[in-house]
């Protein structure tokens, strides 16, 4: 995420956008448009698709900024909005056929293995191999082992409870190494 200074410095200029400070909502807008932009590509996979995600986020961010409290959270909270727009979004375009899971299998999952034990070859495919997860693997995955967030910050992105956090996580690294131990699938 950011340091402690790239957080003091975001909750100003949050305070100063909420007093209507354009400049500031354009500086605030800047310093998340490329992070939010590959996440919402890593959970839509397709650039239009991120594009529209993008900007729908923005104008979230925008109507709704007056509302956040507490300026600190609002990278979490403008990751929160993303996946909504992005989870709506893929609802949308690929139906809800798409987007079903096993909610009993994700309970049942095992708590994740620490970030560092993740095994290399897995941690390099990572980012061709989660599209084919579901929707909610996915975005724990790219939020945890690709945008670094802990599984607190996870979690209050996607508005979660720790606990599913961790089953999703769980699940969707089940499913990742499943692919990688296809036959084809290693190199």
């Amino acid at each position: 995420m950011t340091d402690g200074d790239g957080v003091g410095r975001e909750s100003f200029l949050v305070l100063r956008a909420q007093s209507g400070d354009r400049e500031a909502l354009d500086a605030l807008l800047s310093s998340v448009q490329e992070p939010l932009y590959r996440y919402a590509l890593s959970l839509v996979g397709e650039r239009h698709l991120a594009e529209d995600v993008l900007q729908e986020t923005f104008i979230r961010v925008y109507r709704k900024l007056g509302w956040l409290r507490e300026p600190r959270l609002f990278r979490a909270w403008a990751y929160r909005v993303a996946s909504r727009e992005a989870f709506r979004h893929l609802r949308r375009e690929r139906g809800r056929a798409a987007q079903a899971w096993d909610e009993e299998e994700l309970k049942a999952a095992a708590a994740p293995p620490a970030r560092e034990e993740l095994e290399p070859e897995l941690l390099a495919r990572l980012r061709d191999s989660v599209a084919e997860l579901s929707p909610a693997s996915r975005a724990v995955i790219i939020l945890y082992y690709l945008h670094e967030m802990s599984l607190e910050e996870t979690a209050a992105v996607l508005d979660l409870p720790l606990g599913t956090v961790k089953s999703r996580l769980s699940y969707g690294l089940g499913a990742l190494r499943r692919r990688l131990a296809r036959p084809g699938m290693n190199g």
